[in-house]
């Protein structure tokens, strides 16, 4: 365009012989979602889940964060027989932390989230489930 600077070419395509696109498969959806799980669940607790698991059944995705780590201040409360509270904490929790998993699913699937639950277990072996229901998938036009 006239008037505007004129920028160096881009680097070349690493693999052009490829060439076109194609959409992810359910692993890659499964592990990119993995992955933003755990990093959002390692920035909002300090520390991430032991491991991650995702499967994609239909328009159904469920999401195992297994080997939970609990803050120093939970484990007091749990030593000192009081789990319910550090359960009911963590649900809430769940709840306010929901927009920002739906966001990391929709934009792992390319698909919107229309309902989620989570439930967290304290007592050993600890863990936590998603389960997100995604928007059925349209057919293709013929």
């Amino acid at each position: 365009m006239p008037g505007q600077p004129e920028h160096p070419p881009g680097p070349r395509d690493p693999s052009p012989e490829l060439g076109g696109v194609s959409a992810p498969t359910d692993q890659e959806v499964a592990d990119e979602i993995c992955r933003d799980l755990m990093e959002i669940h390692r920035e909002s607790y300090g520390r991430p889940a032991a491991s991650a698991q995702a499967h994609l059944l239909g328009d159904t995705l469920i999401v195992l964060l297994d080997g939970l780590q609990l803050l120093p201040n939970e484990e007091f409360l749990i030593d000192n027989g009081h789990w319910e509270a550090v359960d009911n904490v963590r649900t809430q929790y769940q709840k306010a932390i929901e927009p920002t998993f739906r966001a990391a699913v929709e934009r792992a699937t390319g698909r919107r989230v229309i309902s989620f639950s989570s439930h967290v277990q304290i007592q050993e072996p600890r863990f936590m489930t998603e389960i997100f229901r995604l928007e059925p998938l349209q057919p293709a036009a013929a």
